[in-house]
């Protein structure tokens, strides 16, 4: 289980976007970083700065997923056939809480794997509660039962400030969801644009 060690709010200033995109995110008053000196004006950035950067704004979207199981995903993408970046973009995608966030069963990334290590969620009828679990093609996620009229998921479905991919098949009168297809980077609907090709060179240097 990956560790939040900084508030939603925080990582948008650190990074310098509005990486979960929230209405209330700071970024949405002022780009610039947090602290007194945030407004200076800061130097062209390094190719490498700028790898850095792309690296820690596709690991911040996906709850700020530790480094180690994050290497191990680009790693895991690296030998498959194929394009890296698409696989790696792919296989962020299919992770148990991207797909419980992405079927807006819960409101963020962050309540997803709460909401799946409590026991809420199943998969193909049995409980899972492993938020980096992979999910396949065709698997069946569902709300528990018990679970189905809890405020957070009520909320969350009548969200208007974001749809459901059309990669993701849910069904919120049921309450279950499917991965009909491993997406491609074009077609996850990140709030700010990700560059995994730069996550691709930071770990090839």
């Amino acid at each position: 289980m990956s560790k939040r060690h900084a508030s939603k709010h925080k990582i948008d200033r650190r990074l310098g976007a509005n990486i979960f995109g929230r209405p209330k995110s700071p970024v949405n008053r002022r780009e610039y970083g947090p602290g007194q000196h945030g407004q200076r004006r800061k130097g062209k950035m390094s190719d490498f700065g700028t790898q850095l950067r792309a690296k820690q704004r596709l690991k911040a979207s996906y709850g700020d997923i530790t480094e180690k199981q994050f290497k191990r995903i680009y790693t895991e993408a690296s030998r498959m056939k194929g394009d890296t970046s698409a696989n790696l973009i792919g296989l962020l995608e299919s992770r148990l809480d991207a797909i419980v966030y992405r079927a807006k069963f819960v409101p963020t990334i962050f309540a997803a794997r709460q909401f799946i290590n409590h026991g809420h969620v199943k998969v193909n009828g049995r409980r899972v509660n492993i938020g980096s679990a992979r999910i396949k093609v065709g698997d069946v996620i569902e709300v528990k039962e018990a679970s189905k009229q809890m405020a957070l998921v009520l909320e969350a479905v009548s969200l208007t400030e974001r749809d459901v991919p059309d990669y993701i098949a849910a069904d919120h009168s049921k309450m279950t969801a499917q991965l009909s297809r491993v997406p491609g980077l074009g077609d996850v609907p990140y709030p700010v644009q990700q560059e995994p090709n730069l996550v691709v060179e930071y770990y090839s240097r």
